[in-house]
Formats: structure tokens, sequence, C-alpha cells
């Protein structure tokens, strides 16, 4: 470990209005021992190096269902944890992936299934309700 010498009174400048430069000590990394014998896969496989790759997607979710997100995220603030939707999303995930195959069926039966696709726009269905003129 590095020690960090005082400094003494005269060697010190002080100017108006800044604050001193503060000297930190470092530490000094020791050089990591690797344990012969073990395979090279699990060394790689216990410290990845590479960044998680993000994957973009959309989907419809029900008004209601909307608004459950909306609550827990004020929930979540309510217990001092700010919390972005897509966390809330992963963090659900999370849950069901740890849940026994009963409970995870049971889950799922309880959300209704949805169409696919993107919901019409309000001026689309009307044009498309209004009868064609001759």
């Amino acid at each position: 470990m590095a020690t960090v010498t005082p400094t003494t009174p005269s060697s010190t400048k002080k100017t108006a209005g800044k604050a001193p430069a503060k000297k930190t000590s470092k530490k000094v990394a020791s050089p990591v021992k690797k344990k012969t014998g073990a395979p090279a896969e699990a060394d790689s496989v216990a410290t990845p190096k590479s960044k998680t790759k993000l994957v973009r997607d959309s989907f419809t979710i029900p008004k209601t269902e909307y608004a459950v997100l909306t609550a827990l995220k004020a929930r979540a603030l309510s217990l001092t944890r700010q919390v972005k939707k897509s966390e809330l999303l992963r963090a659900g995930i999370s849950a069901l992936n740890t849940m026994h195959d009963k409970d995870f069926l049971a889950t799922l039966d309880t959300v209704p299934s949805l169409k696919t696709g993107r919901p019409r726009n309000d001026m689309e269905a009307d044009k498309r309700k209004a009868p064609k003129k001759p």
C-alpha cells in the first residue's frame, strides 16, 4: 500500500477562493494469480468483458395494464426508488423466470391474448366507416 507524505505548511500555496487540492492515496493492485489446472473457458465465463447487447422492441399493451405500470412507478418512488418502465418490465420478466411451471402457467392464464399489430388511429377508423360517395 502506498503511503502519503504530509505536506508542510510552508510548501502549500493558498489561493483566494479555491480550496487546496487534496492528495489521495491510491491502492496498488496486486497481480492476480491464475489457478493451474482450471480450464480457460471457466475464467472467461466468470468475467465477461463484452457489453450486453440491447434489443429495441415495441409491443401493444391495454391502457389498464399501462396504468398499472404508472402505479408501480409511483409505488417504487414512494419507497425511495426511482424506476423506469423498462426496469419494471425487466423485473417482471425476472420474476416470471424464477416461478415454478405451475405458477408460471397460472399467471399466463390471467393475461388475455391480444390481436397482433398496431392499433388503428381514430381518424383512419372513421374514414373506413364512412360510406363512399358515387
